[in-house]
């Protein structure tokens, strides 16, 4: 079997069509050169060159052969050159977890900034709750997580790189579909589509505090994990629900979103978490392209 030495001594002497300019190309002298030209015909049991004390001239094989060697030899540079960005973290394949609610906003604004900026960066996207991200991120299915709090801080790092108001989705034509702003005040004695405090635990915890704190007491009448479910039963005229304001992305016919009134502050955090020992060599520039673009002044905490 020939060597990548033997085809480039080959391709050079080739090119050429000189022994002794081709040497000089590679920076060597003229007898190895024309030893490691004879080994490759040795190996193909072919003669690629037709030598004379005068010239040098490529056989028919030689002619048909000299494509393909410059071709092997591209593809052997390309694959190193290729090894070596994904060893600097230039090139690679990102796993990147997400809420269903977060895929609405803030992923593809994500998506198309890395396809603009990091174009050697592959992003595979993996829908999943806080909880089934975490997971992941400690078996090392995921690189990085977008998720909700309560998260475990001792093995992740983490940096909020969304803060969003929340919103009341009511059925048009409800009396809270219009007229002064809502509060959550309004939601006493109201149908209300609540968030699972198992799968959705962030916002289940967020709204009934906040209702608390307003002195509502809702009337729960359905328990789901996801925006668009909720959404679906405000769309029947089942219940009113509070969503994150990436809710407006679904555009269900018949749903009135309006700003939420609260003494508190009524934001939906989103948090980016990386596992500290995660050794994937495209993490540490992706991940920094990403806090730089959307949390410019975040810091892991």
């Amino acid at each position: 079997m020939f060597e990548l030495s033997q085809l480039r001594c080959f391709v050079a002497v080739a090119e050429e069509l000189h022994f002794g300019r081709a040497a000089a190309r590679l920076h060597m002298t003229q007898p190895p050169l024309s030893r490691q030209v004879q080994l490759l015909e040795h190996a193909l049991d072919i003669v690629l060159l037709e030598r004379t004390s005068r010239s040098v001239r490529l056989t028919p094989a030689g002619r048909a052969f000299l494509p393909e060697a410059r071709r092997i030899l591209q593809l052997a540079d390309g694959a190193g050159l290729a090894a070596k960005r994904v060893a600097r973290g230039e090139a690679g394949s990102i796993a990147l977890g997400c809420t269903a609610a977060a895929s609405y906003s803030l992923v593809p604004r994500l998506i198309a900034f890395a396809n603009a900026d990091l174009p050697g960066i592959d992003v595979v996207l993996k829908e999943m709750v806080t909880a089934d991200q975490m997971e992941a991120l400690a078996s090392g299915r995921l690189d990085l997580g977008l998720v909700r709090q309560p998260f475990d801080r001792r093995l992740v790092e983490a940096v909020c790189v969304q803060r969003e108001p929340l919103l009341l989705a009511v059925p048009r034509g409800h009396p809270l579909a219009e007229g002064p702003e809502p509060s959550f005040a309004d939601l006493d004695q109201q149908k209300l589509a609540m968030w699972s405090p198992v799968q959705a635990r962030y916002f289940y915890d967020l709204i009934s505090g906040l209702c608390a704190a307003a002195g509502a007491a809702p009337q729960y009448v359905q328990y789901v994990s996801q925006a668009h479910t909720m959404l679906a039963l405000v769309s029947a005229g089942l219940a009113l629900a509070v969503v994150p304001e990436a809710g407006r992305a679904l555009h269900f016919e018949g749903v009135v979103l309006r700003p939420l009134h609260s003494r508190r502050r009524a934001l939906a955090e989103l948090h980016l978490v990386w596992w500290r020992e995660n050794t994937n060599p495209a993490l540490p520039g992706f991940r920094q392209a990403v806090l730089d673009r959307f949390a410019p002044k975040g810091r892991a905490r």
